[in-house]
C-alpha cells in the first residue's frame, strides 16, 4: 500500500531524463556540452524525484548517468556561480541547504542508487556519485572534489561526512582539502570505486547490477541501507539494538518465508519485497 495525498505521481522531470523500466528507474543528466552540469533547478528536481520514489509504486532501482563523455562537471560555473554571488545571505543559505537535502535524500532514500561514470564526476558531480550505493566505472573515469579550488569549504553538499567514511580520514583530507582530480585506478585503490569496468563494459555493468537489485529482495535491501545510514553515529549498543529489533521484524516477512520455501522445494526464490 502506498501512502499518498493529493499531489499527484510527477513524470515530466524537465531539468534531466527520467524513465522507469521493469522497476529499474533512470535518471540521465543531458547536457553534454557542458559535461552535464547542475543548475539550481536540476538541485531541486533530483531532491524532489527522491522524495516521491518510495512512493512510486514502480520503482526498486535509481541508476543516475550523464550523457556523453562526463558523468557531472559540477555546479554550472555561470548559471550557478555566477548568480550566487549576486544573492544576499538569506538566498546562498536556501541554496546550499537544498544542494545538502539532494544529497540527504539520496542516502535517506530506500531505493539503492548506482551511479554510472564514464568520465569525470566533479565538484557536485562527484558528490552525487558519493552518496550513491554503489559506483560502478570505467577505466576512463575521473573524480575531483574541486571545491577549495575555487575558494570555498570542501566539505560541501556533506562531503566532509561522507568521504571519510568511505576512504579514511587522511584520504578525504587530501581529496577535500587540495581538490586535486585523481583517475579511476587512483579511486579503486582508495576505495571510492565499486566495480572498476572496461569502457565498453560500462552498460552492461550497470543493468546486471540494477536487474539483480530490481529482482532481489527488496525490502532486505531497504533496511540494509537504513541501517548503513543511520548507525554511523552511533552508539554499538544502539546500533546493536536497531539490528535486532530490524531483524526481528524482516523475520515476520513473507520474503524470509520464501526464502525458506525455495530452499526446501530447491528452487530460486521469488522476491516480492513484502
Amino acid at each position: 500500500m502506498q501512502y499518498r495525498g493529493s499531489v499527484p505521481i510527477h513524470d515530466d522531470w524537465r531539468h534531466f531524463r527520467f524513465e522507469v523500466t521493469d522497476g529499474v528507474a533512470t535518471v540521465t543528466l543531458d547536457r553534454p556540452e557542458k559535461m552535464n552540469p547542475l543548475t539550481f533547478e536540476s538541485y531541486a528536481d533530483l531532491r524532489d524525484l527522491l522524495h516521491e520514489l518510495p512512493h512510486r509504486g514502480d520503482t526498486r532501482v535509481l541508476v543516475i548517468r550523464g550523457e556523453g563523455k562526463g558523468f557531472c562537471g559540477g555546479g554550472d560555473v555561470n548559471e550557478i556561480i555566477g548568480e550566487l554571488i549576486k544573492m544576499d545571505a538569506r538566498d546562498l543559505m536556501g541554496f546550499t541547504r537544498m544542494t545538502g537535502d539532494a544529497i540527504r535524500a539520496m542516502r535517506e532514500c530506500p531505493v539503492p542508487i548506482i551511479s554510472g561514470i564514464q568520465g569525470i564526476a566533479a565538484g557536485a558531480g562527484a558528490v552525487v556519485a558519493l552518496a550513491s550505493d554503489f559506483r560502478i566505472c570505467t577505466r576512463k573515469a575521473r573524480f575531483a572534489f574541486l571545491f577549495t579550488r575555487v575558494g570555498l569549504s570542501g566539505g560541501d553538499m556533506g562531503a566532509a561526512y561522507l568521504l571519510p567514511r568511505v576512504v579514511g580520514a587522511g584520504r578525504a583530507t587530501e581529496l577535500l582539502m587540495l581538490g586535486d582530480t585523481i583517475d579511476a585506478e587512483t579511486a579503486d585503490r582508495y576505495g571510492l570505486v565499486s566495480q572498476l569496468v572496461e569502457d565498453d563494459a560500462l552498460d552492461a555493468a550497470v543493468s546486471t547490477l540494477a536487474r539483480r537489485l530490481a529482482d532481489g529482495p527488496t525490502l532486505a535491501y531497504a533496511q540494509t541501507k537504513s541501517l548503513i545510514t543511520r548507525e554511523l553515529d552511533m552508539s554499538i549498543g544502539a546500533a546493536m539494538e536497531l539490528d535486532a529489533m530490524t531483524q526481528a521484524l524482516l523475520m515476520t516477512t513473507h520474503d524470509h518465508a520464501e526464502f525458506h520455501a525455495a530452499f526446501n522445494e530447491k528452487r530460486p526464490a521469488r522476491w516480492e519485497g513484502k
